[in-house]
């Protein structure tokens, strides 16, 4: 245990002193919620707008909390697993500079070791991405903030869930890296494409439908689905409380992924925890045993 507290901490020190890997990894967040409210606010603005009931009144603070709310939940499912990704490119730099022959050479077994690089770009990520839902939040609060006490609690354990399978991921692809090089192709790639394939950058119910049938066999998806679905149930309920019919205020969750279908099956938020929890347990467990069965490099 003291053994796989050192390597932690050391890892921990050597994240924050590297300023490439911080400092990308902390303006991620704020370059995407600045981008987001400049160019995507209008858009999800003008969605809202066109499928209300035609002439519905809406009260301005409503629809500025639907499009913070969808906002900061597209910004947070791709930051928790982009922040983890960048965080855990320590493991590659340690095999790029040769300091993990120094480290497999010294008496520690390689599931301690490939341990406590998880847990270290764990406590990394878990930093950057609970401040990025607090500035998430604050930008809410300023728009229309809609959200129970019960919602707040439930977006931080969805963050603290993405955080942990995000930081699983990048564990077992970065296994496969060695170089400086393939750390930046592997960035560039789960920066532009991961929004896309979890629902984050334009909502899965826009595809056709066999790409949704593809992406709701990705654990990240049900990730997005329910960091939407508690930025946003406060303010839906709010349309309901307005007039709008049920049977409109379900097609709205669907076209917002608050909801999932999985081959005609709608999953419910308790099956999106189980989810989670299993691809996390099960790409953790495949990243310990490939570092247990790692030969020995001369």
């Amino acid at each position: 245990m003291k053994i796989l507290l050192a390597l932690v901490k050391r890892n921990i020190k050597l994240f924050f002193r590297d300023k490439g890997m911080f400092i990308t990894s902390l303006i991620t967040p704020v370059i995407l919620l600045v981008l987001y409210v400049s160019f995507l606010g209008n858009v999800y603005r003008d969605s809202f707008i066109q499928n209300l009931p035609q002439g519905f009144p809406l009260e301005e603070a409503v629809l500025d909390g639907l499009v913070g709310g969808q906002l900061i939940s597209s910004i947070l499912a791709v930051s928790c697993v982009t922040v983890s990704f960048c965080a855990n490119f320590l493991m590659v730099q340690d095999k790029a500079n040769g300091s993990l022959m120094d480290l497999l050479i010294a008496p520690v077994k390689p599931a301690t070791l490939a341990l406590a690089y998880y847990l270290a770009t764990l406590c990394s990520s878990l930093v950057i991405c609970l401040a990025a839902t607090g500035l998430c939040l604050g930008y809410v609060a300023t728009m229309g903030f809609y959200m129970t006490l019960a919602d707040v609690f439930l977006l931080v354990l969805d963050v603290l869930l993405l955080v942990f399978f995000g930081t699983a991921l990048s564990s077992l692809i970065n296994f496969f890296l060695t170089t400086q090089g393939q750390i930046s192709a592997v960035g560039t790639i789960i920066s532009s494409g991961y929004g896309f394939i979890c629902g984050a950058y334009m909502p899965i119910a826009s595809f056709g439908e066999g790409l949704q049938k593809v992406i709701s066999l990705l654990p990240g998806t049900y990730g997005t689905a329910l960091v939407r679905t508690h930025s946003l149930r406060g303010a839906v309920e709010e349309l309901g409380k307005a007039g709008i019919p049920e049977s409109t205020l379900d097609e709205m969750r669907s076209a917002l992924d608050c909801s999932i279908d999985f081959f005609g099956t709608t999953v419910p938020d308790g099956v999106m925890y189980l989810i989670l929890v299993g691809a996390v347990l099960l790409l953790m467990g495949v990243y310990v045993l490939l570092n247990i069965l790692r030969k020995p490099q001369k």
